[in-house]
């Protein structure tokens, strides 16, 4: 019995899988930035930290971030950096809420470069919080007040 559990992993950690999550190291935390988050799961204790920069119109500009999380978890993150650079609060917004209907309905996944990689993550429930943090995390850093420093 222990056999189709083992297989159901296999397919969710895949090669891929670990490389995305490998890529966040292109995206360190700088506490320069003006637009900050943190967050937790409360399911899985994931945490991330997003620091986000945008243009005088909203459009984010950098990212950077530091994400304690499982692969699913720092995956996602990494393909939320990959592709942010000029979306808004609202182009995040509308992904996000596409994620959520995705996880929760039987939905297509949303339009973001590189987001299949994530398709097996849906049959493991345990696992949706942590892909939906580092996107909550950047709507709520891009909600917050820029610091004048």
């Amino acid at each position: 019995m222990t056999q189709p559990e083992r297989g159901g992993a296999a397919k969710l950690y895949t090669p891929r899988l670990l490389a995305l999550s490998a890529g966040l190291a292109n995206y360190p935390l700088s506490v320069d930035l003006p637009h900050t988050s943190e967050m937790r799961a409360r399911t899985c204790g994931s945490t991330i930290t997003m620091a986000l920069d945008t243009d005088d119109a909203g459009a984010v500009t950098q990212v950077g971030m530091q994400v304690s999380a499982c692969a699913v978890g720092q995956s996602s993150a990494a393909i939320l950096a990959q592709s942010i650079s000029g979306k808004s609060h609202a182009d995040l917004d509308d992904v996000c809420t596409a994620i959520e209907r995705w996880l929760a309905e039987d939905t297509p996944p949303p339009h973001w470069h590189g987001f299949d990689a994530l398709i097996p993550a849906r049959a493991h429930a345990g696992r949706h919080e942590a892909l939906l943090l580092p996107w909550r995390a950047a709507l709520k850093a891009l909600s917050m007040v820029p610091s004048n420093g």
